[in-house]
């Protein structure tokens, strides 16, 4: 059985936010709307998107994948990106992470990896963390790729989009989207890595779409992993480019309030990198 759409009362959830809320600006408003929310401006940045968001069910095989789908502006020429959801599942962030993405040009979907595993939610959409943690572990890497290249493919066929899928992933998402470079699908045109753990070095000959990687100084667990991963991509002459900011943690994106405002200025500073870097990388070349 797949996973149903959301019921018409959540999908409407932010609509009566939007509607009966006066927006307040924070001190990092997320920088006027340049910069990813936080978790905790997620459901604001949501409630006052100007842009077209809609949830759609895509099939992959024999299964579906529910994704959270947001056009930009412009869809002449719009690179696809697809957003990976950290290991809190499908949430508010995640979908309020795709808004930016759409803001900066790109068709952005965000996929909810756990679809088939009918993870509770809220009444407000957000997925209940217990049932999230419980589930995680069933949905293997292969099931990743078959999912996230499904939901990439899906969208290049859209009117106006790119030959090529460009995918970013945080924390389990992160892990998630170095692994998916290994996958190696030819319609893969770049990966954005936020402090994911990287692949072990001798699963890394098979990558070809170029890497981006943006860690956080104070997460050794998985920046450990980065320099065994740059050389193996260099020695294969693949492109890595690993950034690592000062004081940031780990999950500095969703935590932009965290480490005396290191994570804040880690995430001014990564996320120029990432929408540059994908528009670098899916441009050129249009399907549509």
């Amino acid at each position: 059985m797949t996973r149903p759409i959301l019921t018409g009362a959540m999908l409407l959830s932010f609509a009566v936010v939007a509607a009966g809320a006066t927006r307040i600006m924070t001190t990092h408003d997320d920088q006027q709307g340049t910069l990813p929310a936080s978790g905790t401006t997620a459901n604001e940045r949501l409630a006052a998107s100007p842009r077209k968001g809609e949830w759609a069910v895509i099939k992959a095989g024999q299964d579906s994948v529910r994704a959270w789908v947001v056009y930009p502006a412009r869809r002449e020429n719009a690179p696809v990106v697809v957003a990976i959801h950290d290991n809190q599942g499908m949430s508010n962030w995640i979908r309020a992470v795709a808004d930016q993405l759409a803001a900066d040009g790109f068709i952005a979907i965000a996929p909810d990896l756990l679809t088939m595993q009918n993870v509770a939610s809220k009444p407000d959409g957000e997925s209940v963390l217990e049932d999230v943690r419980a589930k995680l572990g069933n949905v293997d890497q292969a099931t990743r790729d078959r999912f996230i290249q499904a939901v990439g493919e899906w969208g290049t066929k859209l009117q106006g989009a790119s030959a090529k899928y460009g995918i970013v992933g945080f924390c389990w998402g992160g892990g998630t989207v170095f692994n998916h470079a290994v996958a190696a699908p030819a319609t893969l045109g770049a990966v954005v890595v936020y402090y994911g753990p990287s692949p072990a070095p001798e699963r890394l000959a098979t990558v070809r779409a170029p890497i981006l990687g943006l860690y956080g100084e104070n997460d050794a667990r998985v920046n450990n992993s980065v320099p065994p991963a740059q050389e193996a991509l260099k020695a294969a002459g693949k492109t890595f480019e690993p950034h690592t900011f000062a004081g940031a943690g780990h999950g500095f994106t969703r935590g932009q309030d965290g480490q005396n405002g290191a994570n804040l200025e880690a995430v001014k500073k990564a996320w120029p990198l990432t929408v540059s870097f994908f528009r670098t990388h899916l441009t050129a070349g249009h399907s549509h």
